[in-house]
């Protein structure tokens, strides 16, 4: 045989082609199209993959916000225009200025604090508000500012008040404190321990001073960890009010060795959450008479979710925010020195347990932490949960949009307190003990 026929028998013998190729050995249809298939797949799966590392990364980042003190804030109202000498300040038109009452102006972030009153006019794009005053800082060269309910800064801000600073022992060393009595010249055994919220600090509470002193109450005006006044924890993480309430415990301890013989505790937004813990952990808690809350968070799930969906996040992002929140190895990325028990933060969940009078002042507008949870947990208590309805005041400002309103709501309430506890006193006083019987 010619070495032509050889080669031929041979390709013959092994067939027409090798495998996955045509006769004339190019890859046949069929490979063609499993060889895009998997090249499609494993597109695929890489973005997929892509997709899951831009959730977990997205989840960190919104964990960590939540917990991690910030270092700035967001000024998000334009100064159109300041004339000091009429008294006038002209600002960008947003909700924050557009509300009516009196407020703290924020500027140069920190470096400059005004105040600022009734709106005199509007356009679609501008507010012109009475300008009360500036603190400190050059407001005529600032661009931007924010809008606060803080409007006292210091106690001796107050008219016809005397005032001392104190020092808490927490657990994490001593914390600053005002002492605000309602007397000068002598101890109520009624104190008011207030509360500040989250990335503020204790003047935000200056505004509950007035109305707790003409109720008889002296006011103790405290600091906690991570605040920026109180010493830092260990990990520098807000822990929501699961680890601030000793903070708190540690003031109510300082009200009774000096003098107090019952409490009230009134928290703004977070620090609402923390004065809860407190009632329900504090190894005081037999001295709480009733709490007061203002804006705030009694259910923490239902605000983080609330926030989530303002800021577009998906789902599967606030539940990773949540899921390292709340999982032991989850620290690796939020910092936490230990996870949170956000089940325990629920005092929607928790209503049954509540054992003393509540006030709860809340507006359906607040834009960040949901007056939902507020009413739910009145609706669940109608026996010791009072909700007072605002409109309009949004986050933390009901004072600022409607102080005679604010401060009557407080008084009434502190009144049904005392009223209550002298009906009890009373009646134990008329009861026969057993020995008698």
């Amino acid at each position: 045989m010619s070495g032509a026929g050889r080669r031929a028998a041979k390709t013959a013998a092994a067939g027409t082609g090798s495998p996955g190729t045509g006769s004339s050995g190019t890859p046949s249809a069929g490979t063609r199209a499993a060889r895009i298939a998997a090249g499609v797949g494993i597109g695929a799966l890489a973005i997929v993959g892509a997709a899951a590392a831009a959730t977990a990364a997205l989840s960190v980042v919104a964990a960590r916000t939540v917990l991690t003190p910030p270092s700035r804030r967001v000024e998000d109202v334009p100064i159109r225009r300041v004339d000091l000498r009429a008294g006038l300040i002209v600002l960008g038109s947003n909700p924050e200025s557009r509300m009516p009452g009196e407020y703290s102006f924020w500027f140069d972030q920190v470096a400059g604090h005004a105040r600022v009153g009734e709106i005199i006019a509007q356009t679609p794009s501008t507010v012109t508000r009475r300008l009360l005053g500036v603190d400190f800082g050059d407001l005529t060269t600032a661009r931007r500012g924010r809008m606060s309910g803080w409007f006292y800064l210091h106690p001796s801000d107050l008219d016809g008040v005397a005032w001392s600073d104190v020092e808490i022992p927490t657990p994490l060393g001593a914390a600053p404190a005002w002492y605000v009595p309602a007397d000068a010249s002598r101890v109520s055994e009624d104190w008011a321990i207030l509360v500040h919220g989250r990335a503020v600090q204790r003047p935000e509470t200056l505004r509950a001073v007035p109305p707790f002193r003409a109720e008889g109450y002296d006011c103790l005006v405290v600091s906690y960890r991570n605040d920026g006044e109180a010493p830092r924890s260990h990990d520098y993480r807000y822990a929501l009010g699961d680890r601030e309430w000793h903070d708190v415990d540690a003031a109510i301890g300082y009200a009774l060795a000096h003098g107090a013989k019952r409490v009230v505790l009134m928290g703004w937004s977070m620090g609402g959450a923390t004065v809860l813990q407190a009632m329900s952990r504090s190894a005081h808690r037999d001295a709480v008479q009733g709490v007061v809350l203002e804006s705030p968070v009694v259910d923490w799930i239902t605000t983080l979710d609330f926030q989530a969906k303002a800021h577009r996040m998906p789902w599967p992002v606030r539940l990773g925010a949540l899921t390292l929140i709340r999982a032991r190895w989850g620290r690796v990325f939020t910092g936490l020195a230990e996870p949170l028990d956000l089940a325990r933060l629920d005092f929607v969940t928790r209503a049954a347990e509540i054992d003393r009078p509540v006030l709860i002042l809340h507006s359906d507008d607040d834009g960040f932490v949901p007056s939902a949870a507020s009413r739910a947990l009145a609706l669940a208590r109608p026996d010791l949960v009072s909700f007072e309805e605002f409109q309009v005041a949004r986050h933390v400002k009901l004072w600022n949009y409607d102080r005679d309103r604010w401060e009557a709501a407080i008084r009434v309430w502190l009144g049904e307190l005392s009223g209550a506890r002298r009906r009890r006193s009373r009646a134990e006083t008329s009861t026969p003990s057993s020995a008698e019987a």
